[in-house]
Protein backbone atom coordinates (compact mmCIF):
# COMPACT_ATOMS: atom_id res chain seq x y z
CA UNK A 1 0.00 0.00 0.00
CA UNK A 2 2.77 2.45 0.90
CA UNK A 3 4.46 1.85 -2.47
CA UNK A 4 1.17 2.35 -4.34
CA UNK A 5 0.61 5.63 -2.53
CA UNK A 6 4.15 6.79 -3.35
CA UNK A 7 3.59 5.88 -6.99
CA UNK A 8 0.31 7.80 -7.14
CA UNK A 9 1.96 10.80 -5.53
CA UNK A 10 4.78 10.72 -8.09
CA UNK A 11 2.17 10.70 -10.85
CA UNK A 12 0.51 13.82 -9.47
CA UNK A 13 -2.43 12.52 -7.43
CA UNK A 14 -3.58 15.20 -4.98
CA UNK A 15 -5.66 12.86 -2.85
CA UNK A 16 -6.37 9.17 -2.37
CA UNK A 17 -9.44 7.65 -0.73
CA UNK A 18 -8.95 4.27 0.96
CA UNK A 19 -12.06 2.10 1.32
CA UNK A 20 -11.98 -0.95 3.58
CA UNK A 21 -13.29 -3.91 1.57
CA UNK A 22 -15.76 -5.40 4.05
CA UNK A 23 -18.44 -8.02 3.28
CA UNK A 24 -21.09 -5.28 3.46
CA UNK A 25 -19.19 -3.06 1.05
CA UNK A 26 -18.59 -5.99 -1.33
CA UNK A 27 -22.35 -6.59 -1.42
CA UNK A 28 -23.05 -3.05 -2.67
CA UNK A 29 -24.73 -3.08 -6.11
CA UNK A 30 -22.66 -1.19 -8.70
CA UNK A 31 -25.47 1.31 -9.34
CA UNK A 32 -25.60 2.21 -5.63
CA UNK A 33 -21.80 2.51 -5.46
CA UNK A 34 -21.81 4.90 -8.40
CA UNK A 35 -24.63 7.10 -7.10
CA UNK A 36 -23.88 7.14 -3.38
CA UNK A 37 -20.11 6.73 -3.09
CA UNK A 38 -18.56 8.13 -6.25
CA UNK A 39 -21.01 10.91 -7.09
CA UNK A 40 -22.83 11.88 -3.86
CA UNK A 41 -19.97 11.38 -1.38
CA UNK A 42 -16.88 12.07 -3.50
CA UNK A 43 -18.45 14.51 -5.93
CA UNK A 44 -17.00 12.79 -8.99
CA UNK A 45 -17.30 14.79 -12.21
CA UNK A 46 -15.40 12.26 -14.32
CA UNK A 47 -14.53 8.59 -13.83
CA UNK A 48 -11.67 6.83 -15.62
CA UNK A 49 -11.39 3.04 -15.56
CA UNK A 50 -9.52 0.25 -17.27
CA UNK A 51 -11.17 -1.56 -20.18
CA UNK A 52 -11.70 -4.78 -18.20
CA UNK A 53 -12.70 -3.33 -14.83
CA UNK A 54 -15.53 -4.93 -12.84
CA UNK A 55 -16.97 -3.61 -9.59
CA UNK A 56 -19.96 -3.96 -7.30
CA UNK A 57 -21.94 -6.99 -6.22
CA UNK A 58 -21.55 -9.89 -8.62
CA UNK A 59 -18.95 -7.85 -10.56
CA UNK A 60 -21.83 -6.39 -12.57
CA UNK A 61 -20.20 -2.99 -12.79
CA UNK A 62 -18.48 -2.60 -16.15
CA UNK A 63 -17.39 0.24 -18.45
CA UNK A 64 -20.62 -0.33 -20.38
CA UNK A 65 -22.71 0.22 -17.23
CA UNK A 66 -20.74 3.37 -16.48
CA UNK A 67 -21.44 4.74 -19.93
CA UNK A 68 -25.15 3.91 -19.62
CA UNK A 69 -25.51 5.69 -16.27
CA UNK A 70 -23.22 8.65 -17.04
CA UNK A 71 -25.86 11.00 -18.58
CA UNK A 72 -28.23 10.57 -15.63
CA UNK A 73 -25.45 11.15 -13.11
CA UNK A 74 -23.98 14.12 -14.95
CA UNK A 75 -20.49 12.62 -15.20
CA UNK A 76 -17.96 11.94 -17.92
CA UNK A 77 -16.51 8.45 -18.40
CA UNK A 78 -13.09 7.58 -19.78
CA UNK A 79 -11.90 4.05 -20.54
CA UNK A 80 -8.21 3.17 -20.82
CA UNK A 81 -7.66 0.41 -23.37
CA UNK A 82 -5.17 -2.44 -22.95
CA UNK A 83 -1.52 -1.40 -22.77
CA UNK A 84 1.18 -3.58 -24.30
CA UNK A 85 4.85 -4.09 -23.50
CA UNK A 86 6.32 -5.75 -26.56
CA UNK A 87 4.16 -8.78 -27.28
CA UNK A 88 2.79 -8.92 -23.73
CA UNK A 89 -0.33 -7.24 -22.37
CA UNK A 90 0.27 -5.30 -19.17
CA UNK A 91 -1.86 -6.56 -16.29
CA UNK A 92 -1.44 -7.31 -12.60
CA UNK A 93 -2.00 -11.01 -13.36
CA UNK A 94 0.79 -11.05 -15.94
CA UNK A 95 3.13 -9.31 -13.50
CA UNK A 96 2.35 -11.82 -10.75
CA UNK A 97 2.91 -14.72 -13.15
CA UNK A 98 6.31 -13.33 -14.16
CA UNK A 99 7.35 -12.88 -10.52
CA UNK A 100 6.11 -16.35 -9.58
CA UNK A 101 8.30 -17.77 -12.37
CA UNK A 102 11.33 -15.78 -11.20
CA UNK A 103 11.34 -13.70 -14.38
CA UNK A 104 11.99 -10.41 -12.65
CA UNK A 105 13.25 -8.83 -15.87
CA UNK A 106 9.89 -9.44 -17.56
CA UNK A 107 8.08 -8.15 -14.47
CA UNK A 108 10.13 -4.96 -14.72
CA UNK A 109 9.18 -4.57 -18.39
CA UNK A 110 5.49 -4.86 -17.50
CA UNK A 111 5.71 -2.61 -14.44
CA UNK A 112 7.85 0.05 -16.09
CA UNK A 113 10.36 -0.27 -13.24
CA UNK A 114 11.96 -3.14 -11.28
CA UNK A 115 9.77 -4.96 -8.78
CA UNK A 116 10.56 -3.67 -5.29
CA UNK A 117 10.31 -5.19 -1.84
CA UNK A 118 10.60 -3.06 1.28
CA UNK A 119 11.78 -4.16 4.69
CA UNK A 120 13.82 -3.49 7.78
CA UNK A 121 17.29 -4.95 8.35
CA UNK A 122 17.39 -7.24 11.36
CA UNK A 123 20.13 -9.21 13.09
CA UNK A 124 20.61 -12.60 11.44
CA UNK A 125 23.06 -15.45 11.95
CA UNK A 126 26.01 -13.17 10.99
CA UNK A 127 27.34 -16.16 9.06
CA UNK A 128 27.99 -14.06 5.97
CA UNK A 129 30.53 -11.95 7.83
CA UNK A 130 32.52 -15.05 8.81
CA UNK A 131 32.89 -16.14 5.17
CA UNK A 132 33.69 -12.67 3.81
CA UNK A 133 30.26 -11.73 2.46
CA UNK A 134 28.27 -9.78 5.06
CA UNK A 135 24.58 -9.63 4.24
CA UNK A 136 21.63 -7.50 5.29
CA UNK A 137 18.97 -9.83 6.66
CA UNK A 138 15.71 -8.18 5.58
CA UNK A 139 12.27 -8.62 7.11
CA UNK A 140 9.91 -7.76 4.21
CA UNK A 141 6.87 -5.60 4.94
CA UNK A 142 4.57 -7.17 2.39
CA UNK A 143 5.16 -7.41 -1.33
CA UNK A 144 5.57 -10.54 -3.43
CA UNK A 145 8.91 -12.31 -3.16
CA UNK A 146 10.15 -14.12 -6.29
CA UNK A 147 11.06 -17.84 -6.01
CA UNK A 148 14.08 -18.98 -4.03
CA UNK A 149 17.35 -18.21 -5.74
CA UNK A 150 20.02 -15.58 -6.28
CA UNK A 151 19.27 -12.21 -7.90
CA UNK A 152 21.11 -9.13 -9.08
CA UNK A 153 19.39 -6.28 -7.24
CA UNK A 154 19.72 -2.61 -6.43
CA UNK A 155 19.24 -1.43 -2.87
CA UNK A 156 18.12 1.96 -1.60
CA UNK A 157 18.99 2.61 2.05
CA UNK A 158 16.71 4.70 4.22
CA UNK A 159 17.72 8.36 3.97
CA UNK A 160 19.68 7.92 0.72
CA UNK A 161 18.74 8.66 -2.86
CA UNK A 162 21.43 6.50 -4.48
CA UNK A 163 20.74 2.92 -5.56
CA UNK A 164 23.52 0.57 -4.47
CA UNK A 165 24.38 -2.58 -6.49
CA UNK A 166 23.91 -5.84 -4.58
CA UNK A 167 23.39 -9.57 -4.91
CA UNK A 168 20.44 -11.03 -3.01
CA UNK A 169 19.50 -14.52 -1.92
CA UNK A 170 15.99 -15.74 -1.21
CA UNK A 171 15.74 -19.12 0.46
CA UNK A 172 16.47 -21.27 3.48
CA UNK A 173 20.28 -21.59 3.39
CA UNK A 174 20.25 -25.37 2.78
CA UNK A 175 24.07 -25.59 2.97
CA UNK A 176 23.77 -24.76 6.68
CA UNK A 177 20.87 -27.06 7.42
CA UNK A 178 18.00 -24.84 6.31
CA UNK A 179 16.10 -22.19 8.24
CA UNK A 180 12.93 -20.22 7.67
CA UNK A 181 12.69 -18.57 4.28
CA UNK A 182 14.51 -15.25 4.27
CA UNK A 183 15.74 -12.43 2.05
CA UNK A 184 19.39 -11.43 2.37
CA UNK A 185 21.37 -8.90 0.35
CA UNK A 186 25.13 -8.42 0.05
CA UNK A 187 25.89 -4.86 -1.04
CA UNK A 188 28.80 -4.85 -3.48
CA UNK A 189 30.19 -1.43 -2.69
CA UNK A 190 29.29 -0.69 0.90
CA UNK A 191 30.86 -0.81 4.34
CA UNK A 192 28.75 0.18 7.32
CA UNK A 193 26.03 -0.76 9.77
CA UNK A 194 22.54 -1.32 8.35
CA UNK A 195 20.85 -2.85 11.39
CA UNK A 196 17.43 -1.34 12.03
CA UNK A 197 17.34 0.63 8.79
CA UNK A 198 14.56 0.37 6.22
CA UNK A 199 15.70 -0.52 2.73
CA UNK A 200 14.12 -1.12 -0.66
CA UNK A 201 15.32 -4.03 -2.80
CA UNK A 202 14.75 -3.71 -6.57
CA UNK A 203 15.04 -7.00 -8.49
CA UNK A 204 16.92 -6.68 -11.79
CA UNK A 205 17.84 -10.21 -12.95
CA UNK A 206 17.65 -13.78 -11.65
CA UNK A 207 21.12 -15.34 -11.62
CA UNK A 208 20.38 -18.91 -10.49
CA UNK A 209 18.25 -21.10 -8.26
CA UNK A 210 19.06 -22.00 -4.68
CA UNK A 211 21.60 -24.83 -4.32
CA UNK A 212 22.83 -26.92 -1.39
CA UNK A 213 26.64 -26.97 -1.55
CA UNK A 214 28.84 -29.79 -0.30
CA UNK A 215 31.17 -27.45 1.60
CA UNK A 216 31.54 -23.86 2.75
CA UNK A 217 34.45 -23.41 0.32
CA UNK A 218 32.21 -24.41 -2.59
CA UNK A 219 29.58 -21.95 -1.38
CA UNK A 220 32.13 -19.12 -1.14
CA UNK A 221 33.37 -19.84 -4.67
CA UNK A 222 29.81 -19.63 -6.00
CA UNK A 223 29.07 -16.44 -4.06
CA UNK A 224 32.17 -14.87 -5.62
CA UNK A 225 30.85 -15.84 -9.06
CA UNK A 226 27.39 -14.48 -8.20
CA UNK A 227 28.87 -11.18 -7.02
CA UNK A 228 30.92 -10.89 -10.22
CA UNK A 229 27.85 -11.59 -12.35
CA UNK A 230 25.80 -9.01 -10.45
CA UNK A 231 28.60 -6.45 -10.75
CA UNK A 232 28.73 -7.04 -14.49
CA UNK A 233 24.98 -6.45 -14.80
CA UNK A 234 24.66 -3.52 -12.43
CA UNK A 235 27.97 -1.65 -12.43
CA UNK A 236 30.09 -2.39 -15.48
CA UNK A 237 27.13 -2.30 -17.88
CA UNK A 238 25.83 1.05 -16.56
Amino acid sequence: LAERLRGLRRLGAEGVVLQRFTHAFAATPPEVFLRNTLVAQLGAAAIVVGYDVTFGKGRRGTPELLREMAPGLGIEVGVVEAIGAGSAKVSSSAIRRALAAGDVAQAATLLGHPHRVFGRVRVGDRRGTTIGFPTANILPRGGMLPPDGVYAVRVRIEGEEALRPAVANIGTNPTFGGVGRRLEAHLLEFAGDLYGKSIAVSFVERLRGEVRFSSVDALVTQIQADAAAARGLLVEAS
